[in-house]
């Protein structure tokens, strides 16, 4: 990856008198791919980091990090836990591309873990409940978002968001099929035929999972920030229930790894305990559960699709390929089995 150009970025900086001016400008790769790169910015006792596109990316992930800058700046001042938003460039003579600057979070990532919770959470089980309940407690904040009033009326179409959803999602397994996948007329008829007990639309972040939050060090837990705001938008935040339990395991006291993969779910609360404490914080019912968790598993599946289709010998993405039959059979057992009508 190649390095910022550190005299643009620190003369931007100083222009949007952000703290640190006329400081040495030190940066640091931290991570990135096809999406995104980010980078660590140090300057004197101050501390940021920079998210952008890559060079190679499309060049509609410029209106997508522009975005992500609503979201956050959105949700300053509110109870989510977030990154504190510091400034935005949408000059891409500066950097080469848009970009913003987000405070530095102070914590530990479940992702950064290998599979491996850090301590005290590694070797105290009963430590491990609240990283769960504070993962659901993340998402029902953000569903309690007064989103208009944060100047995010246009950011989604929350008018008729389901039924968007099930004919994008087939639309786009159409363009993509390679292979018939067992469950998926049966899922997509049941998304048809189904609808939520109630719809109040709202912030959500569209793919919310372990995976995307951080944690404050040590005990208890707390959630330190929601971070990765790629898919985020005005709609049904509910869905983020459905796409953080659709995997929990029916058994957390399991000794094996669980479904979830990356993370030890030894100790955790069950679904129905994690999903009783985002409705007690959120104020949303979730009796039509099911019905989020069959939407929940039929996407996951139809996006995971489209990386194995274009696997070719890449065998991480090769691996999603029986995933991707049981998430979908999943999804159809369920809708055939649920007492949601």
């Amino acid at each position: 990856m190649s390095d910022l150009n550190t005299q643009r970025l620190a003369a931007w900086m100083d222009s949007a008198e952000l703290p640190g001016t006329g400081e040495p400008l030190q940066t640091r790769f931290l991570s990135g791919g096809t999406q995104n790169v980010i980078y660590e910015l140090r300057r004197g006792e101050h501390r940021y980091v920079l998210r952008m596109p890559p060079p190679d990316a499309p060049p509609d992930r410029d209106k997508g990090i522009l975005r992500e800058w609503r979201i956050i700046s959105a949700l300053d001042g509110t109870e989510v836990p977030h990154t504190e938003a510091i400034g935005v460039c949408a000059d891409e003579s500066v950097l080469g591309r848009p970009f913003y600057l987000m405070g530095f979070v102070d914590g530990w990532s479940p992702m950064d873990t290998h599979a491996r919770w850090p301590e005290p959470f590694h070797s105290d089980l009963s430590a491990r409940p609240a990283l769960s309940y504070q993962l659901a407690e993340g998402i029902a904040l953000l569903s309690k978002v007064d989103w208009k009033a944060r100047g995010l009326h246009d950011l989604g179409r929350p008018d008729g968001f389901h039924e968007r959803q099930v004919d994008r999602w087939t639309a786009f397994f159409d363009r993509i099929k390679g292979r018939e996948i067992d469950g998926l007329d049966t899922a997509t008829a049941w998304l048809r035929a189904h609808r939520p007990l109630d719809f109040i639309p709202g912030l959500m972040h569209g793919d919310y999972q372990f995976a995307n939050v951080m944690y404050h060090h040590g005990a208890p837990a707390r959630l330190a920030a929601i971070v990765d705001w790629e898919m985020g938008t005005v709609g049904d935040p509910k869905l983020d229930l459905g796409w953080m339990v659709q995997s929990w395991p029916e058994d957390t006291a399991a000794p094996t790894q669980s479904e979830m993969g990356y993370v030890d779910m030894r100790g955790m609360p069950s679904r129905d305990e994690v999903v009783a404490h985002y409705a007690a914080v959120s104020g949303r019912q979730v009796d039509d559960l099911d019905y989020y968790l069959v939407l929940a598993k039929w996407k996951l599946a139809i996006v995971l699709e489209q990386g194995f289709q274009r696997a070719g010998d890449n065998e991480t993405l090769l691996a999603y390929g029986p995933v991707i039959v049981e998430l979908m059979r999943s999804a159809a057992d369920l809708a055939e089995s649920s007492d949601y009508r």
